[in-house]
C-alpha cells in the first residue's frame, strides 16, 4: 500500500452484504451519488460490480478525497467518477441530480445536522421513485439494543457529544419531511441495518 490509499477493515467485511441490497434497489443505469465515501473502498467495489451505473463518490474530508482518488487511479474502474468535496450538512451540493443516493456509516459519526442535510439533499436531487440507501447501526424504540451497539454508542458520545447511534424513527421522520418514504429495513451482519427510502 503506497500512495494515499487508506483502508477500513469494516469495508471489506460489509461490502458484499451491502452490494446484495444495492443490486435489489438501485436502478439499472444512471448516476449514483455516494455521500461520505470515506476511504473509497466501497466506491471501487460497487462501481466494479455495477458497471452500468455511474458511481459518484464524495466526502468533506481532504484525506478521504485523496484516498478515493488514489483507489480510483489504482483500480482504473471506468464508471467510477472523480470524487467531489461534499458536506451533507451544507445547503448547496455540487451535484444537481442523481438516480440514487447511497450513504454508508455516516449518520452515527456526524452531527444530526448532517442527517437533516442528507435528507434535504436527497429530497432535492432524486426523481420520484428513486432510492436513498443508508447503512449503519441504529437504535430502534421497539428493539433491545445489542450490547456491542450500546458500547459503541457510548464510545461515540464520549468522543463527540454530537455523535451517536440515532433512533431509526427519528431518521424516518426526517426523511419523510423531505418527501422520502421508508421502503424497507434489512438486518445486516454485526447488528447493522440497511434502510431504503423512496422519493415520493
Amino acid at each position: 500500500m503506497t500512495d494515499a490509499r487508506r483502508q477500513a477493515p469494516a469495508a471489506a467485511r460489509n461490502r458484499d452484504p451491502i452490494l446484495a441490497v444495492l443490486r435489489e434497489v438501485l436502478p439499472p443505469a444512471g448516476l449514483v451519488l455516494e455521500i461520505a465515501s470515506g476511504t473509497g473502498e466501497h466506491a471501487v467495489h460497487f462501481a466494479r460490480a455495477l458497471p452500468d451505473l455511474q458511481w459518484q463518490p464524495s466526502d468533506p474530508d481532504e484525506e478521504a478525497l485523496a484516498s478515493i482518488a488514489a483507489w480510483r487511479e489504482a483500480e482504473g474502474t471506468p464508471n467510477l467518477l472523480a470524487p467531489l468535496r461534499l458536506d451533507a450538512a451544507e445547503e448547496s451540493w455540487p451535484v444537481e441530480s442523481a438516480e440514487a443516493v447511497v450513504c454508508i456509516n455516516m449518520i452515527h459519526i456526524s452531527p444530526w445536522a448532517s442527517t437533516l442535510g442528507l435528507m434535504a439533499g436527497a429530497g432535492r436531487l432524486l426523481p420520484a421513485g428513486a432510492p436513498l440507501v443508508l447503512y449503519g447501526p441504529y437504535r430502534r424504540s421497539d428493539h433491545v439494543i445489542a450490547p456491542s451497539n450500546a458500547a459503541f454508542d457510548e464510545d461515540l458520545r464520549r468522543r463527540n457529544p454530537d455523535w451517536g447511534l440515532r433512533l431509526l424513527e427519528d431518521v424516518v421522520q426526517a426523511a419523510a419531511a423531505q418527501g422520502l418514504d421508508l421502503e424497507q429495513v434489512t438486518a445486516m451482519p454485526a447488528n447493522n441495518l440497511c434502510v431504503v427510502f423512496t422519493k415520493r
